[in-house]
């Protein structure tokens, strides 16, 4: 559970100025990273999501909170990289800086399907839909490490669930992505291969871009909007197997709010760019897998040539893959 020794209101700084953009933001964790950070006055908040009824709603409810913050609806259906790239234009168009990222929306243990795009419906949404979004939206980002001051980070959500046996085997089926890799226990299954992703790319992330900080966190257990299309089984699983470790959801953007605002560095307290935490600012030992450079490396070119593909038959221009560090 997220400790008790770290207090939003007074440990997150002012954000004055800040430009924010959070991926599912229209409820759960995201919903709550929203108005933790709101309270301290940053210049807009942007987030996305499908359910523009919630969405209106929680910009409504803003407006109470804190008049002075513009918080502005993106709609976005990370599994279809054609709405990831119309969300990216849109975002870039009323954005000329963002300084926190957060990749928080995602999908739990879903049915096996693939998205429009041919892909593992949870790997397409959990991993590769964000990872078009962070590419298409880069110079963005690049722009606001360049100015003077500024402190970029990119927090994408991973789990707990990416550390244990239900990880496959080698990690990551790259063979199998176009699939829907039906497997036992494959919705559990396919959840920590694209979680395990999350801290990779993370990793891979703060390699590629030393001007950003980026890393993975885990929110901690509680019950969010993930669990609402769960079997029954599922459900009784997950409740008798968190009995006394299961948060609010207020507490589960914790850990993701100390990621974004802590001090930067090597220690206990600080944030230090690449590494996974849990709540809160728990640096657990890596598995094997997560401390898999190669893995990482396969990850990040394996993601590299399928957005250069999808950008190349969509009609885009190829970005290219060099990085900058300033």
């Amino acid at each position: 559970m997220p400790s008790n020794h770290f207090n939003p209101l007074k440990d997150i700084p002012d954000l004055s100025g800040k430009v924010i953009l959070i991926t599912g933001g229209t409820s759960g964790v995201g919903a709550e990273t929203i108005k933790q950070l709101a309270v301290h006055s940053p210049s807009k908040i942007f987030f996305t999501g499908r359910n523009a009824k919630a969405a209106n709603s929680l910009i409504e409810s803003m407006k109470l909170l804190n008049s002075h913050v513009q918080v502005r609806f993106i709609p976005c259906d990370l599994s279809d990289l054609s709405s990831v790239r119309q969300a990216s234009n849109r975002i870039a168009a009323k954005a000329s800086r963002i300084d926190l990222f957060f990749c928080n929306a995602g999908i739990m243990a879903s049915p096996a399907g693939l998205s429009k795009d041919g892909y593992e419906h949870q790997f397409a949404t959990n991993h590769l839909g964000h990872a078009l979004l962070i590419d298409l939206l880069m110079p963005v980002l690049q722009d606001t490490a360049s100015l003077p001051g500024s402190d970029v980070r990119i927090i994408i959500t991973s789990s707990q669930a990416a550390s244990t046996s239900l990880v496959p085997k080698y990690g990551i089926n790259f063979d199998t992505l176009r699939t829907e890799q039906k497997m036992f226990a494959g919705r559990w299954r396919r959840y920590a291969q694209s979680k395990l992703a999350n801290t990779l790319y993370a990793k891979a992330l703060n390699k590629q871009y030393p001007c950003i900080t980026a890393v993975s966190i885990h929110p901690g257990i509680g019950y969010t909007g993930l669990q609402n299309n769960f079997l029954l089984l599922d459900r009784f699983v997950m409740w008798a197997t968190t009995i006394g470790r299961r948060s609010p959801v207020d507490q589960l953007a914790w850990n993701g709010l100390w990621a974004s605002t802590a001090p930067k560095g090597v220690g206990q307290g600080r944030v230090q760019g690449g590494e996974y935490y849990e709540p809160l600012g728990v640096r657990p030992n890596p598995t094997v897998h997560q401390n898999n450079a190669a893995l990482e490396d396969e990850l990040w070119d394996w993601t590299q040539e399928q957005l250069e593909a999808w950008e190349l038959k969509a009609g885009m221009k190829v970005r290219s893959s060099t990085s900058s560090s300033f």
